[in-house]
């Protein structure tokens, strides 16, 4: 049990970008192709986050060109670079899965003021 712990703490990354449900985020992917490695940017919604320690996810969606595209993403992953906050949002609900339903105006978040 010792050698699983030790394994685990190595892979976990000490500084974790500190956003929560709702937030919309920039997230900056090292995306491989062929031998070379580019970085994209995804930017939308976070509507979950799951778990926690190493296995911990969140998960990010946006709209691109009229289709909403979701992407999950470990916060642990090497290949997830940073994780930008770009506006706080104001939510009540610990998963905001109903946002898949919506469309335009009713898909938004509030903003929260600080």
């Amino acid at each position: 049990m010792d050698a699983l712990k030790l394994m685990t703490e190595g892979m976990i990354k000490e500084n974790k970008p500190e956003f929560n449900v709702g937030d919309t985020v920039r997230v900056s992917v090292r995306i491989k192709e062929g031998e070379r490695e580019r970085i994209q940017a995804f930017e939308g919604t976070v509507i979950a986050k799951k778990h926690g320690g190493i296995a911990e996810t969140f998960t990010v969606r946006r709209s691109s060109y009229g289709v909403g595209v979701e992407r999950v993403f470990p916060i642990n992953s090497p290949f997830v670079e940073k994780v930008e906050v770009v506006r706080k949002g104001r939510v009540r609900r610990a998963k905001l899965t109903y946002l898949r339903n919506r469309t335009g105006k009713a898909a938004k978040v509030k903003e929260q003021l600080r």
